[in-house]
């Protein structure tokens, strides 16, 4: 699409929304015929009116193999913005997803709580994830009064969903994963053995440009991601650097 185009239709459909149609694409092509349950945030909460939703909204698909598949939208660029266009990554460059061992909706909020603080943490430091880094929980389990152990989240590329080129830029799909301190201990042994390379460090803010952890240094976490439960009911999960 020319810019032209871009903005020929933009003046055509008042409400056309580009970044989210391309984003439903690609999940329409994992769940086809699946019309999955939306999270929406009040307008008059969102913060672009003065509020405090930075995501605008949240997906939650049946998946097959047994767990809820979460979707953000908001963290990339969802609609209209002409200087966006043709950028190199739409917003942030990546919208999140977590698989969530639920019989639907109502038993994720605790899961979508956690998205939206990580949303929020993003846009009002200026500081991004990418795959392979941690977010520490500060020892505290992922859901309250769960009993689960994992207390912690390890950013990995969605094992499903393949990142999408748009009309704003790059979208990647960042999967969050629970894990436990003794988990993390063993994984971040590992990560030290790994002589300095100039890659990009846990929550480091550097350009994107640069290369992050590679993903040999975790390939029993991303062979084990999607059969990780994140079980338990309400969390404000601090991300922590």
């Amino acid at each position: 699409m020319t810019k032209a185009e871009y903005l020929a239709r933009a003046e055509a459909e008042d409400d056309w929304a580009p970044g989210w149609l391309a984003i439903d694409a690609a999940f329409d092509a994992l769940y086809p015929g699946i019309t999955p349950p939306h999270l929406g945030a009040a307008l008059h909460a969102r913060a672009i009116f003065g509020g405090e939703e930075y995501i605008d909204g949240y997906s939650i698909f049946p998946s097959p193999n047994g767990y809820q598949h979460l979707l953000t939208y908001g963290m990339s660029k969802l609609y209209v913005d002409e200087e966006s266009f043709g950028g190199e990554f739409s917003g942030w460059g990546y919208e999140m997803t977590m698989k969530v061992r639920a019989n639907g909706p109502d038993e994720c909020r605790w899961a979508v709580n956690s998205l939206s603080n990580l949303g929020r943490y993003t846009y009002t430091s200026e500081r991004w994830f990418e795959p392979f880094q941690f977010i520490s929980g500060r020892g505290q389990p992922l859901q309250t009064e769960s009993g689960t152990l994992l207390t912690s989240y390890v950013m990995v590329p969605d094992t499903e969903a393949r990142g999408i080129d748009t009309v704003h830029g790059r979208v990647d799909f960042i999967q969050l994963v629970g894990s436990h301190n003794l988990k993390w201990t063993g994984l971040q042994a590992s990560l030290e053995k790994v002589p300095p390379s100039g890659q990009r460090t846990w929550c480091d803010a550097s350009p994107k440009t640069e290369t992050p952890i590679s993903s040999r240094i975790f390939p029993a976490l991303l062979a084990t991601s999607d059969r990780c439960p994140l079980i338990g009911v309400t969390a404000r999960i601090a991300a922590t650097c």
